[in-house]
């Protein structure tokens, strides 16, 4: 494939936006339990090997998070989405860990899938750019990125 197909387009912004946003969201919530209260969601395995209180724990959660998200927005897209993949498998595995919450360890799962598709696709697109530039393509890469 020479060049990043055009109607893909929606589906990389569709999963950058989301994938990047909601990270950042989920991450400042930790600091004010306002969706919901996050410590409830932390597995009695790592409460107990924690070397630090349940609260400053997720609000580290909470500071990662927003990272992963400004990387998935920023141009550093594909190694941030690996990130937020690996985190929401870290997720679901503390999520069954805690012998409920199954529901949401498997949403996490999927969307770690959404976060993989999101690398994969930009990688298509990078190295479309990547051959743009080389072919002197500029005027195109400006109207597709």
């Amino acid at each position: 494939m020479k060049e990043f197909d055009p109607r893909l387009n929606a589906a990389w912004w569709a999963l950058r936006i989301g994938l990047g946003v909601g990270p950042i969201l989920a991450g400042i919530d930790k600091f004010f339990n306002i969706l919901t209260n996050w410590e409830m969601y932390l597995s009695p395995i790592a409460t107990r090997v924690l070397p630090v209180k349940d609260t400053t724990f997720m609000h580290v959660v909470g500071v990662v998070e927003i990272i992963a998200g400004i990387i998935v927005l920023s141009r550093w897209t594909k190694i941030g989405s690996y990130i937020v993949g690996l985190w929401l498998i870290g997720i679901a595995i503390n999520l069954m860990t805690t012998g409920m919450f199954y529901d949401l360890a498997v949403r996490d799962l999927e969307i770690a899938v959404g976060a993989f598709a999101l690398s994969q696709l930009t990688a298509v697109r990078e190295g479309s750019m990547a051959t743009e530039i080389a072919q002197g393509n500029h005027s195109r890469l400006t109207a597709t990125f």
